[in-house]
């Protein structure tokens, strides 16, 4: 069958398995092949094409941090879509569990407006420069052109509030935001990116730190240029930031 040949062709396009949505736009995207989404969705139940569905991840707590760390408050409020590339920056960091149960941690910062990954760490100790190492990979990312009134939004861990993390966001002329204590919203796009992150990339299979960070820089790349979204007018996020700046 033809069409069950075309969707199978996008469920694995560049290794990463998709749900209907994600089919259709690279169908639409790579392919110049357009399928109504309801009959993806009949095709892929009758073969049984199967994409794990993400399950939420309960908020972990955060560390209590001493007197000297400094909350500061929520610029954001959750307007996450200003339609202003660099405008918006969010930033957090997920625990990742490889091999036999060996633990990484991944720090990203992601533009809220594009959803385009601009700069992430990758460590196996969760130390104060697992967060501040992934801003001076963002200071050294040609591609990256903060807009005016830049800030970077997080939640309230203790290396957001970290006098050198905060003196670092100053070094980038930027603002800075938190979310409220214990408030996952304030901070859900992020979060969303990190579930979709684990379903899609192949980190459970990974034997050591360097093949698991081969395998996140391989991830990046193919969800930053070719991971299709459907609140993104079905673009990628680099088509997008593109787009918004032609708009601009």
């Amino acid at each position: 069958m033809i069409i069950k040949g075309h969707i199978l062709k996008a469920f694995n396009f560049k290794r990463r398995k998709k749900g209907a949505r994600q089919i259709k736009m690279t169908l639409e995207g790579q392919f110049q092949i357009t399928y109504n989404l309801k009959r993806i969705r009949r095709i892929m139940k009758k073969y049984k094409i199967v994409c794990s569905i993400r399950r939420a991840n309960p908020y972990k707590k955060m560390l209590k941090a001493t007197q000297e760390y400094t909350v500061l408050p929520n610029l954001l409020n959750r307007k996450f879509k200003q339609g202003i590339p660099g405008k918006v920056l969010l930033t957090d960091i997920t625990y990742l569990y490889y091999s036999n149960g060996q633990k990484a941690y991944l720090s990203t910062i992601k533009d809220s407006s594009t959803n385009e990954i601009l700069a992430y760490n990758v460590s196996s100790r969760m130390t104060l420069d697992l967060a501040t190492d992934t801003l001076v990979k963002l200071m050294k990312n040609k591609r990256v052109k903060l807009a005016e009134g830049a800030f970077i939004h997080s939640d309230q861990g203790v290396h957001y509030t970290s006098p050198t993390f905060q003196k670092q966001v100053r070094k980038l002329a930027i603002g800075q935001s938190m979310s409220r204590r214990g408030n996952c919203w304030d901070n859900a796009p992020q979060e969303s990116f990190f579930g979709h992150f684990k379903d899609e990339a192949y980190i459970k299979p990974c034997n050591t730190i360097e093949e698991l960070k081969k395998e996140i820089k391989n991830y990046m790349t193919y969800y930053n240029n070719f991971r299709y979204q459907w609140n993104l007018k079905k673009m990628t996020p680099v088509q997008y930031r593109n787009h918004l700046l032609h708009v601009a």
